[in-house]
């Protein structure tokens, strides 16, 4: 799989050199290239923004850079070039990221993903995008942070992780939150008691039958506590919604 990063903070992603997806790189599983969007800028400033037309906060990306920067990574526009290619473009007004897209876009041989930064992208680059690849704009959530480098980075591990051959043992994909439609069951390791907190019996017991209907019956009471959306309306009980301790959903951006 390939992926290309275009940001203004290229730096951002040496994080990728370390853990699975640094190993990943160097087998030769992921190939990687991070642009840095004001290589194609004209001016001394290397000015990769301007105020909005009909007037409002903040600044939107001109698409001088980012037309020329697409050029580059998908041919000219008129060569057919960048096909086989998938642009993402984060933001809070795409389809929601879960893990089966996450998982569909794991079989994809090129990813191009534009992040943006200020008030977004001006609207005419994914348009304009969108005539010589596919595009795809996604959220990671219902908030919005102040670029796109933090979703495309929580994007790659997702992704990334799911290319076969990254995670070494794929069989510890199979039980993870999400892929049965439940949230994973709680975990334990050694030591059996540790500060008066006993490791469950049964996951003790040796009888795996036991085990198994323990682990589901753990992930489906989770998730009926922490995420009843999750589940059919007559499984997810009473109340409907997640108590206020409950972790926060995901994070989406431009």
């Amino acid at each position: 799989m390939r992926l290309d990063i275009i940001t203004i903070f290229p730096e951002f992603f040496g994080v990728l050199d370390v853990s699975l997806l640094g190993r990943a790189r160097r087998d030769g599983l992921l190939e990687l290239g991070v642009h840095d969007l004001r290589q194609w800028t004209h001016d001394r400033h290397r000015t990769v923004d301007d105020t909005p037309y009909g007037g409002g906060a903040g600044m939107v990306m001109r698409p001088e850079p980012w037309g020329e920067a697409f050029d580059a990574l998908l041919g000219p526009s008129d060569d057919g070039a960048g096909s086989d290619a998938l642009v993402v473009f984060p933001t809070p007004a795409g389809v929601p990221f879960t893990q089966a897209l996450a998982r569909q876009l794991a079989a994809e041989p090129r990813i191009v993903f534009a992040c943006g930064r200020y008030e977004g992208i001006d609207a005419r680059v994914a348009e304009h995008v969108a005539g010589r690849a596919r595009v795809l704009e996604v959220s990671l959530g219902d908030y919005v942070l102040n670029g796109g480098e933090v979703a495309v980075m929580a994007m790659i591990e997702a992704i990334g992780r799911l290319v076969p051959g990254v995670v070494g043992n794929p069989e510890s994909l199979v039980e993870e939150s999400h892929e049965a439609g439940l949230l994973e069951h709680p975990s334990y390791t050694k030591p059996q008691t540790w500060r008066g907190l006993e490791v469950p019996e049964v996951l003790r017991s040796g009888n795996h039958a036991a085990i198994a209907a323990w682990r589901h019956e753990q992930a489906l009471e989770r998730t009926r506590r922490v995420r009843p959306d999750l589940l059919p309306a007559d499984e997810a009980g009473e109340g409907g919604q997640p108590s206020a301790n409950t972790r926060a959903r995901p994070a989406a951006d431009r």
